[in-house]
Parts: C-alpha cells; structure tokens; sequence
C-alpha cells in the first residue's frame, strides 16, 4: 500500500513539473514579452530561446534590454520554475571599455548579418557616433543615433571609449557642405586619401591658407579645401531649417543613384534621401519609411493632397484591407511648386508629380499615396536634433 501511495506522489509531482515547464506556454510568455521590448527587430534586439534540459529550463540568446530578461526571470520564478541563465546583454563583454565607434569611412556599409555577403541595411557617413554592442574579428554589432542594430565591416569604424568621445565631441570639427568631394594627403591637393559625402565630420587639427589640416576617427591626417567645409558650431548656430532649405537640399542631390540600404550622396533608397536631406536641416530622423509614418504630425489626412506645405513627407504602398494592414514601401519630399510636385528616390533621385496633366506624373504614387507627415517645426521624441 505504501508502494501505491509513494508511487501516486512521485506521478502527481513529475506532472506537475511538466506543466509548469511547458514549452509551449512559456514559448508564449517568451514571445509576449518580444512583442513588448522588441516588437521592432531594426531597432531593439530580443533573440532569447527556452528549452528544456532535464528538469531545468535554459534561457539562451541575446538582448540588448536587461529589463526584458529580467522581466522573464521574475515571471518563470514567479511560477516556481527552475532555470538557467546563459543569456548575454548587450554590449557583452566582447565589447571591453571600447564601447563606442566612430565612422570612418565617407559611407560605411551596415549590413544585416556579420559577413560581406549580407543585405545592406543601411549606411553611417563619416564621423558618425555608433554605440557598440557586441564585437567580432571581422565584423562588429553596432546601434546608429536613430537606434539601428546592424553589423559593419570593422575597416569602416574607429573604436573610441567613453572618455575618447568626449575628447572627440569637444574638440573644433568640420562638416564637408560639398554633395561629393574628397581630402587629400598634401595642402597641393594632388594626392587623394579618401573620398568625402555631404555631411561628413572630420577633426580640425590647423588652419591654413586655402586648406584645413583634418584628423579622422582612427588618426589618419589629411587637407580638405577650405571651400569644402566649415566649421561645425559654427554651421550648427548659422543652421536655420526651412521650407526653402529642404527644398534646396532635396533638388542638389537630383540624378544620385538609387541605392537599397543607402544613405549618402554616393547613392541613396527613398527614406535614406530623405535622411539625408534632413540631417543637413539639423535633426536624425527614423531610418526606414516604414518607421518615419509614425513620426511627425499627420497632415492631408482625407489623402486630397490639401494642406500639404513644402518639406512635408508624402507616403506610399499598399493600402490596408479587411484581410491586411497596410504596408509602407516608399516615401517622398512634397514641394508642390503649383504643379503638385514631389522629390524622391526611385531608380535616382527625380522630380514627379502627383496632377495627372503634368509630364512628370507618376502613376504609382497618385494609385497608392498613403498619407503625409510633417516633420519641420514639430517636436517629436523620434527626431534627435543636432
């Protein structure tokens, strides 16, 4: 009878276990608390997995926020559940006291995975400050100023610790004003170093007569033509954003190439344009369109294309149904100009029209114009101001 007895207990508890430990329902809480810390994957990291060894639960994998695992922590012990942690919080160790990084290429590449061979996801131009969250031989997991988790080749950054970058920060810099353009090895300019992008951002070192003696993020020392540049306070106090600057900006980067994932003027998608043209009116917008709809204030809300102002950014793609959400793929720079005219990166940067009598209207964005944002002179928590 006792045999029975202690054979009922040893049942009931291992069943109990097995409940508790159930993959699929902490799979469920895993998953819940993804969509709370990560639900955007481009700009927050939560690759945790859970798996069952033994009467042990195994947490593997990586985030970037300690509270979300803290969060599952507290949630499996809450339940009585046992477990091991082998999840890593980024910046991991890898990272040492180097936990920072500068751009140093005119546009360095970041790409989707550690390899060469990886989709192109975006750029950083030079002088860029990068957050550093995991480091490797070749390639280094790093987070752009609008949040951007990507990997880039470790040729294209310069490591810098906390105190480094605030050397770097306090130092005169320059920002090259030229669309394209180059520094070079001798104040003769007849000896290239590198190639230079609007926007770009090199240490002062001297002033000469025509040139500036440069410094660049991993110590490298060149000249850039004083005509090219100018000092950057100075061109942050003189910046004042407007409908006509926009404008400008947009139209002098007219017939640059299309390019997926790009965000320089050596070739640029649709939101990286607009990027682009932003940046030199002195804020960091969200990278993609699909993350820039969200940002700004909603204008031509009833999609009559009235009340638009110059600057604003119109929005394309497919339209929600009953069975779908909508979904962004492509967004341009409104200038009306009396002919209903937009500015955007579409096989290069071109002019189009959204009046179906003008010579430059365009079929497909008039069929899935989405809907519009202004971004000058609105303050949102998605803009990082200069």
């Amino acid at each position: 009878m006792k045999i029975i007895k202690y054979f009922l207990i040893v049942v009931l508890f291992y069943s109990c276990q097995v409940d508790k430990n159930s993959i699929a329902s902490i799979q469920t809480l895993n998953d819940s608390l993804k969509f709370k810390y990560a639900p955007d994957k481009r700009v927050a990291l939560y690759d945790i997995s859970v798996k069952n060894e033994g009467d042990i639960l195994v947490l593997d994998g990586e985030t970037d926020n300690p509270k979300a695992i803290e969060d599952l922590k507290n949630n499996l012990a809450a339940e009585g559940i046992n477990f091991e942690d082998k999840v890593s919080v980024l910046p991991d160790a890898s990272v040492g006291e180097h936990k920072f990084a500068l751009a140093n290429n005119s546009a360095s590449n970041l790409r989707g995975a550690g390899k060469h061979s990886a989709e192109l996801v975006t750029q950083v131009i030079l002088g860029t400050e990068l957050k550093v969250l995991k480091k490797g031989e070749s390639f280094t997991m790093v987070q752009t100023p609008e949040k951007y988790i990507a990997w880039v080749d470790n040729g294209g950054i310069a490591f810098f610790t906390e105190n480094e970058l605030k050397n770097w920060r306090d130092s005169e810099l320059l920002i090259y004003t030229k669309i394209v353009g180059n520094s070079y090895q001798d104040t003769e300019f007849s000896i290239i170093l590198t190639d230079m992008v609007l926007g770009g951002k090199v240490k002062m070192v001297e002033e000469l007569a025509t040139s500036f003696k440069v410094e660049f993020p991993d110590g490298r020392i060149g000249f850039v033509k004083k005509d090219d540049v100018e000092i950057y306070s100075k061109w942050l106090n003189h910046l004042k954003p407007s409908k006509e600057l926009i404008e400008s900006y947009a139209k002098s980067l007219l017939g640059s190439p299309y390019l997926w994932g790009g965000t320089s003027t050596k070739g640029m998608d649709c939101s990286g344009f607009v990027k682009t043209v932003y940046l030199m009116n002195g804020f960091v917008t969200p990278r993609d369109a699909s993350q820039q709809i969200f940002a700004g204030q909603l204008v031509d809300e009833n999609l009559k294309l009235e009340g638009l102002e110059k600057g604003d950014l119109m929005f394309f793609g497919s339209k929600a149904t009953k069975d779908k959400k909508q979904r962004v793929t492509h967004v341009g720079i409104w200038l009306g100009n009396g002919n209903q005219e937009f500015i955007h990166s579409s096989r290069r940067v071109r002019l189009n029209s959204m009046n179906p009598d003008s010579d430059i209207f365009d079929t497909w964005c008039a069929e899935n114009y989405l809907g519009s944002r202004r971004y000058l002179d609105v303050e949102d928590r998605e803009f990082i101001k200069l």
